[in-house]
């Protein structure tokens, strides 16, 4: 009987982990310039800051495969779009630079 209940804990623990809101601390930084970017949100409330004061909100979308969707727009129309998978984002803008970081 006690082996039954502990995987029945083991998954419990992991469908848990997996509904968890996806975010955190974000670090970006695009790739040819070495702007940066950082902010900190979860789920529909993602809100980042660049080097130059502008302010980027956002939201993340889990997929079924535990990768994370993110879309990002500042004031002036500006998008950020694209995916992390184990903490690791890239993303890309309306020029098509490359963004990348971690989140924390």
């Amino acid at each position: 009987m006690e082996d039954g209940s502990s995987a029945a804990i083991m998954i419990y623990a992991k469908l848990r982990k997996k509904r968890q809101m996806p975010g955190g601390f974000f670090h970006l930084e695009e790739e040819k310039t070495k702007t940066r970017v950082f902010g900190y949100g979860h789920g529909d409330h993602i809100k980042l800051k660049d080097e130059y004061g502008n302010i980027w909100m956002g939201s993340a979308i889990r997929n079924a495969d535990n990768s994370i969707v993110y879309r990002f727009r500042d004031p002036k129309g500006n998008a950020l779009s694209g995916i992390s998978s184990g903490g690791n984002v890239t993303l890309r803008d309306d020029r098509g630079n490359t963004w990348k970081g971690f989140i924390d």
